[in-house]
């Protein structure tokens, strides 16, 4: 049986070494990161991950500026909140919630935030970035999956991994972070011929195509790292919901060597990361190093953080 890979305990261990640094800069550089983010609409689930995010983010010790709009908010009305927002001094990330209202066009809204404030590393300056191997704020599930996977393996040099899924949001920068470990990486997706045999052949099974259950026990070779992104809501028999991922769990850890579980896996590790990456900006934009604890044994889950940004092809 596979070995779980606990996100939530994960991501506590590092939003608590994040308000320690929070706490270090404040005392010695008078400086509060502060977190904005942007919601368009009253999409439930957006709803609750906004809530998330805001308390997640006062918890950590940072200010946390929500912006709340009406699903009819012009296009216009939305650049101009995010232009306040780039020049407030106090605030050091701005997050827009994904999806956006249909009349609004996803693309100029995210690169109109400041390449100094995007926290999402959607700008298209982080994405270039990203793909060459150079400095930049990265994606926040990637760099979390990437921290879990480099927990557990350690070094993932010379290892075979697929992502299955090419979204600009997961898939593409899963695959630079990986080839930035020096993995040899096949990005697969739907269309891929063969796609179990794909997976049969890789270490590191990354999933994330947004489809419930699609990768099955059978597709993992055996003792692979399966990192599951996906988050899917399913009808029971007796009609009630339940969240699974993209890897049918219970087949895939009977063969698999490690797993993440579906709640409780990658998500808790997303907003950890997005905390990490206010952080991050806010110190660049105010010239200050990110603090190093000295001594302390949960210190090194930040430097994973660290090393992952700043390592190069």
């Amino acid at each position: 049986m596979a070995t779980i890979i606990d996100g939530k305990a994960f991501s506590a261990n590092l939003r608590g070494e994040i308000a320690r640094k929070v706490e270090i800069i404040k005392q010695n550089h008078s400086l509060t990161p502060g977190l904005a983010v942007v919601l368009v609409g009253e999409d439930p689930a957006s709803q609750v991950y906004v809530r998330s995010k805001g308390k997640q983010t006062v918890e950590a010790g940072m200010n946390s500026y929500e912006h709340k709009l009406d699903v009819s908010t012009s296009q216009d009305d939305l650049l101009a909140l995010i232009d306040q927002l780039n020049n407030d001094p106090d605030v050091h990330g701005i997050l827009v919630q994904l999806p956006l209202p249909d009349h609004i066009d996803e693309e100029a809204v995210i690169n109109s935030i400041s390449v100094d404030k995007d926290v999402d590393g959607f700008h298209l300056s982080n994405v270039g970035r990203l793909s060459i191997g150079a400095d930049g704020i990265v994606p926040c599930t990637p760099l979390g999956s990437l921290m879990m996977l480099k927990d557990h393996l350690g070094d993932l040099s010379g290892m075979k991994a697929i992502v299955v899924g090419r979204s600009n949001i997961v898939g593409k920068p899963m695959a630079a972070l990986l080839l930035k470990e020096s993995c040899t990486v096949t990005i697969a997706h739907s269309r891929t011929r063969d796609l179990p045999g794909e997976c049969r052949q890789a270490d590191i099974v990354i999933a994330a195509v947004g489809r419930p259950e699609m990768v099955k026990g059978d597709w993992i070779k055996p003792g692979a790292t399966v990192i599951d992104v996906g988050i899917n809501r399913i009808e029971n028999e007796d009609g009630t919901t339940r969240l699974v991922g993209d890897v049918e769990f219970g087949s895939a850890a009977e063969v698999a060597g490690a797993i993440t579980p579906v709640p409780g896996g990658v998500g808790p590790m997303t907003i950890a990361c997005l905390l990490h990456n206010t952080l991050q900006q806010a110190c660049r934009l105010n010239h200050v190093e990110i603090p190093v604890e000295r001594g302390l044994h949960q210190s090194s889950l930040f430097e994973v953080v660290s090393v992952i940004i700043s390592s190069h092809v």
